[in-house]
This record gives C-alpha cells, structure tokens and sequence, in this order.
C-alpha cells in the first residue's frame, strides 16, 4: 500500500501538479497507518530552508488533489489523509556526503603541496 501511494503521489507531483511552490520534490518515503485513514509522505526537497518551506506548504495545499489521485488508484473504501514532512535522514546523508568530499578534497591538496615543498629540497 506505501508503495503505490508513494508511486501515485510522485507522479501526480511530476507531471499534473501545477503550484510553483512544488519543485525540486523527491517523494522517499510513505509511512500507512494500519487502519489506513492516513499516511506520512517523507519529501526531500532541493534548496534552502525557505524553499522546503514553502515546497512543504504547495504540497500541503494539494493534499486534496493528491488524495483524489490515490483514491482513483487504489479503489479502496477509504483514501488515507495525506501528511507530509521533510525526512531529515537523506538530508543528513547529502550533508554527509559533501562533508566527506570536502576532507577528500583537502586531504589531496595537503599531500599535493607535502609533495611540492619535498621536490623543492
């Protein structure tokens, strides 16, 4: 069930939503509640924390849309209430990430220049 609202909702996001506010949106994750009356959508959003502000309230705007996406998908008897939050995890996996590219990068130009002032001996 996660899976297919998670495949509905990143598409109607992709190619019929139409607020400028929603860009840059990558839907990682859906979290059902077992009753399924409501779900989680985990979104990562590209850009500063103005943007994923307002990226967050378009999404929210459009729960009705997307709700009606999922109801025609699923043909359950209920269509879960939508809620959406920022998923902190891949955000501090890219913060990670450039971290390490950041060390990588001075740890070559450390031995680059170790390097240099032996050759200059």
């Amino acid at each position: 069930m996660a899976q297919a609202i998670r495949e509905s909702v990143s598409s109607a996001i992709l190619s019929e939503l139409k607020d400028p506010r929603v860009q840059d949106v990558t839907v990682v994750g859906v979290d059902v509640a077992g009753d399924l009356r409501s779900a989680l959508v985990r979104v990562t959003v590209r850009g500063d924390a103005k943007s994923q502000s307002l990226t967050l309230h378009g999404l929210r705007s459009a729960r009705g849309f997307l709700q009606s996406r999922i109801g025609d998908r699923l043909k359950t008897r209920y269509t879960p209430v939508l809620e959406f939050a920022l998923d902190d995890e891949a955000r501090q996996h890219l913060e990670a990430a450039q971290l390490l590219k950041e060390i990588e990068q001075e740890r070559i130009l450390s031995v680059e220049t170790s390097e240099e002032s032996m050759d200059s001996d």
